[in-house]
């Protein structure tokens, strides 16, 4: 069975701490070689709410893209999230798919996530966690990306964070 890599980005506005450590506990229940970058609080986007705490990880999985989404969705509501009609609200934890390997695709998900390219609070976590890892689209890396991104559009600072 071939193994997978993925990346998923973690938030949280909602008890901030305890569901970002739980997003942790859950992903190595359903996945292996779980890695994840430092937390970093940014303001809320897209709406006014409290500010959020973001982080990326790294995982291997045989599952296939619509396995993982199921598994990703589960875990949220598992946490207590409640999906709304709105895009942009509070939230106890979201977790979304940006990469499974390096496939670009649109169906069941586009695959990689767009606001890899630009969100700060996406692309900072995965520049910090796979500098090297190359962005199956504009083929650069996400360290060169971080590098080369508009840092005043949006405010988010690393924050001291223990995961376990």
């Amino acid at each position: 069975m071939s193994q997978h890599t993925i990346l998923i980005s973690i938030g949280s506005n909602i008890e901030r701490e305890h569901y970002t450590k739980q997003s942790l506990v859950a992903l190595k229940q359903h996945f292996s070689d779980v890695a994840v970058s430092s937390v970093y609080e940014s303001e809320a986007v897209g709406f006014n709410g409290s500010p959020f705490y973001n982080a990326a990880a790294r995982a291997t999985t045989s599952k296939s893209i619509e396995e993982v989404c199921a598994i990703l969705k589960a875990i949220e509501k598992d946490n207590g999230r409640v999906h709304t009609d709105k895009k942009f609200c509070a939230r106890t934890l979201d977790l979304d798919l940006l990469t499974y390997d390096s496939k670009v695709t649109t169906t069941p998900v586009v695959l990689p996530r767009e606001e890899i390219c630009y969100n700060a609070f996406v692309l900072w976590p995965l520049a910090e966690l796979v500098p090297n890892d190359i962005h199956p689209e504009t083929q650069e890396t996400y360290a060169k990306m971080w590098q080369n991104f508009d840092k005043q559009k949006q405010q988010l600072w690393p924050i001291d964070f223990t995961w376990s």
